[in-house]
């Protein structure tokens, strides 16, 4: 086991700790990624970690393990989820993470309604800034620089005083800072991937951007990226919002020439 933190580590030894990580159980599941399973592990009273266990032997497994090694094991910002350390064995890969308390910024919005916070204005500003911090640093801070591919509501969690951290980089893609992209296969979440990717295969920051974009849409609207009734209509978040806008600001521009065709018409009088 190798612990990149290894001040969080001081009241367990690493055979205490494989073995609590090794009997967690579907009780203390979490969260449930594309390439693993999130459980709460419990240190002792005041110290809780979050352990991604992967299975090993298939690509997406294995290459999800190794990209967040790669994008995360130097990475220290207050915006960015921070890895603790990991551990590999020939059945599973495990990752050691900081437990963040408040869940994730998806099941806020979209949580069922009976458990669902409320979040209010100045609350959802404090996140969308907090995200966004966090995105600039792997787009501009980390050499080489970080591709996400995956930003989206349940990949940006909430600490104890709702700040932002950006998690799961199981398909981060590392770039040079003299490269413009890099030439991928296609994956992350439909609704957030921005629309150029499906017909270049080119990951770029850009459309990191873009799907940080869609999280801010979800923020200002309360609505999922792919909601059920975008679904029953044929459209997505992004396209009804921009039907919305133009709506509205066309109202608001043909009210504006119907007010001054009414001012000229009346001082032709």
């Amino acid at each position: 086991m190798v612990m990149l933190r290894p001040s969080m580590m001081k009241s367990l030894k690493p055979d205490a700790f494989l073995k609590k990580a090794l009997n967690l159980s579907s009780k203390d599941i979490i969260g449930c990624g594309g390439y693993g399973t999130v459980y709460r592990l419990v240190i002792d009273e005041e110290t809780s970690l979050a352990v991604k266990r992967l299975h090993r032997g298939g690509a997406d497994g294995d290459g999800g393990f190794e990209r967040e090694l790669q994008a995360m094991g130097d990475i220290k910002h207050r915006n960015i989820l921070t890895l603790y350390g990991y551990y590999t064995s020939p059945h599973y890969n495990i990752l050691i993470y900081e437990l963040m308390p408040n869940g994730s910024l998806d099941s806020y919005l979209h949580g069922r309604s009976q458990n669902r916070k409320h979040l209010d204005w100045p609350t959802r500003y404090k996140i969308a800034v907090g995200a966004a911090r966090g995105i600039a640093y792997l787009h501009h801070d980390c050499v080489p620089h970080i591709i996400h591919r995956d930003i989206k509501s349940s990949n940006i969690l909430l600490d104890e005083n709702m700040e932002a951290r950006v998690s799961d980089f199981g398909l981060a893609t590392l770039m040079e800072p003299d490269k413009t992209h890099v030439s991928t296969l296609v994956a992350g979440t439909f609704g957030y991937l921005p629309p150029e990717y499906f017909d270049t295969g080119k990951a770029t920051v850009k459309g990191d951007v873009y799907s940080f974009g869609v999280v801010l849409l979800e923020l200002l609207t309360g609505k999922k990226p792919m909601d059920e009734a975008f679904l029953e209509e044929g459209t997505k978040l992004v396209t009804w919002v921009r039907v919305k806008f133009f709506l509205f600001f066309g109202l608001y521009f043909m009210l504006f020439l119907s007010a001054r065709f009414r001012i000229h018409l009346h001082s032709s009088w």
